[in-house]
């Protein structure tokens, strides 16, 4: 008895580990019992305040941290309004590694100095978007000698001379990532000083930044040869002048992304000096082409590579890219909006690509029912979006037995047929989005409700002629669904899309008429007007931003 009350307990504290912080308050509440577990000492090594934000009130913040701490290693606080008494309570932790006060508008200098004397042995700092001044950056090297990441995005109100301080002292001589994204107020002699301080940097992220320059890249790998990850999104002034600043680094992942001057010189330099390279984020550059991707073919690393939305990529340079070695270890490829691809690159890539797991052709509208079905020749898919094509074959189901993530949004040829085979083979589903889709009815959905138990986020906003059935039968068969979005769904009813949202964990919903570029009416006819048709591409160029990024990078 004894020993199957032990079990029971520990199964018990083991789950508390999964919860937020708010949720272990409330099982304290429940009995006795479950208040003495829920002050196990390991249940508070990492406090996340922001999920309680505005909730719980400051002195029971300052009492918590006073309690637990020896035990506390990891405070989270984005996003907290909190009195700045209550952050110097967090002096107390002297055992703190990892704090997280992005956010924080009353976060100030003071709020710094007295956690940066009590809690010497911090290494993760996240002071993103807080009024932290020149004196917090004189505090950094003084007191946080083992400070190994730094985040300073969006924090304006610090100059290069704060930037100058971090060579005080021991200095800040072991970071290793750095945020600056936003900080536009740095100036090229500003990045001197960081190079001067932090060479051992690896990772850099810098975006939002419209003043980064070439130069200012220059002035920091000048010392800084350790770079092996960098992101620069939203610098359109970085050319390809910086792709030759950095062949001092080891370059493993880089992105890029909006930028019209980077063009093909800087693949070619790519090929030379940066064999290593194994991801690639190249979004809405408009000046590659097909040109870049016969350079990029001979990369043996390069397992994910983005170029959406780069339009003047065709059939002919993905072939070169795809008969190269770096095809055979590809294992995520974005071609979103794409637009000159046609059959011929599906059909390579069925051929060129046995380990790819996730691949976006979103508005490659030159693809036909023909080209989709080579998809069936990709055993390795997890992930397909073909949302915004011309997809009316359910073929490619077939064989994707492991998918378990497709959107084929915008698809205004998509049938019952489509997603009946759908609920057939790909059991294994557990987000789909069929949003745009007129021709969908309640017959299907209750197919794919009653074999795709494991469904976590639906889309079929649009689906106009879905009704209240499909929830109850949603309920039934898919007890896992956490987000569900049926917004213009016409024939749904509101009493019943209310029930729903007790299911859920979010729920988007309206009964609006479709927007004109949907290309139908409420009742689902096509709207023929010369006017829509204009329009309708206009918006599907705009959804094209929501696959830009890798499902890596929205797993991170």
């Amino acid at each position: 008895m004894k020993g199957r009350l032990i079990t029971i307990i520990l199964l018990v504290t083991s789950i508390f580990f999964y919860l937020s912080l708010k949720d272990v308050i409330i099982c304290g509440q429940v009995n006795h019992a479950w208040m003495l577990m829920t002050q196990l000492n390991s249940l508070w090594n990492a406090i996340d305040f922001s999920s309680v934000k505005n909730v719980i009130p400051d002195k029971y913040i300052v009492s918590t941290l006073q309690r637990w701490r020896l035990n506390v290693l990891r405070l989270n606080f984005r996003g907290c309004l909190l009195r700045p008494k209550t952050f110097r309570s967090v002096s107390h932790c002297r055992n703190l590694q990892e704090l997280n006060v992005s956010d924080c508008p009353t976060f100030t200098d003071e709020s710094m100095r007295h956690i940066s004397e009590g809690c010497p042995g911090v290494l993760c700092l996240n002071l993103s978007n807080t009024t932290i001044t020149n004196r917090t950056m004189r505090l950094l090297p003084r007191h946080f000698h083992n400070l190994q990441n730094l985040s300073l995005a969006y924090c304006r109100r610090f100059t290069d001379k704060g930037l100058q301080y971090l060579n005080l002292g021991n200095g800040c001589h072991k970071l290793i990532y750095l945020d600056l994204s936003g900080c536009t107020q740095i100036s090229v002699q500003g990045f001197r000083y960081i190079a001067n301080s932090c060479t051992g940097i690896m990772h850099l992220t810098i975006n939002d930044m419209p003043t980064l320059t070439d130069n200012c890249v220059k002035a920091l790998v000048e010392k800084c040869s350790r770079i092996t990850s960098l992101v620069f999104t939203g610098a359109p002034h970085i050319s390809d002048c910086t792709f030759r600043a950095l062949s001092a680094c080891k370059l493993r992942k880089i992105r890029f992304e909006g930028n019209k001057r980077v063009t093909d010189a800087s693949f070619k330099f790519i090929d030379k000096n940066y064999p290593n390279l194994s991801h690639i984020y190249m979004a809405d550059c408009k000046g590659i082409t097909d040109s870049s991707l016969r350079s990029l073919s001979p990369l043996k690393q390069l397992t994910v590579l983005n170029l959406a939305n780069c339009v003047r990529i065709g059939d002919m340079g993905l072939k070169q890219f795809l008969d190269g070695p770096a095809s055979m270890r590809i294992r995520e490829l974005n071609l979103s909006n794409c637009v000159r691809l046609s059959d011929a690159s599906v059909m390579k890539l069925s051929e060129r690509c046995p380990n790819l797991n996730y691949l976006s052709l979103r508005n490659c509208e030159h693809l036909t029912a023909q080209g989709i079905g080579y998809i069936v020749n990709i055993f390795s898919l997890v992930s397909i979006d073909l949302s915004g094509t011309d997809i009316s074959n359910e073929a490619f189901c077939k064989s994707s037995l492991i998918l378990e993530h497709l959107d084929v949004s915008y698809c205004s040829q998509l049938s019952d047929m489509i997603i009946k085979a759908l609920a057939i083979y790909c059991i294994n589903l557990t987000s789909l989005s069929i949003a745009g889709c007129p021709k969908i009815t309640d017959s299907a959905m209750e197919m794919l409700s009653a074999k795709c138990h494991y469904l976590h986020i639906l889309d079929i906003s649009g689906c106009v002629l879905l009704t209240d059935q499909i929830l109850e039968d949603l309920q039934i068969g898919c007890k896992q669904l956490r987000i569900l979005k049926m917004q213009y769904c016409t024939n749904i009813s509101k009493k019943a899309a209310q029930r729903m949202s007790s299911k859920v964990q979010q729920q988007e919903y309206n009964t609006n008429d479709p927007p004109r570029w949907f290309g139908y009416d409420r009742e689902g006819n096509p709207v023929t007007e010369l006017d829509n048709i204009t329009s309708s591409k206009g918006a599907l160029e705009l959804t094209v931003k929501k696959s830009t990024y890798s499902s890596e990078d929205q797993a991170a």
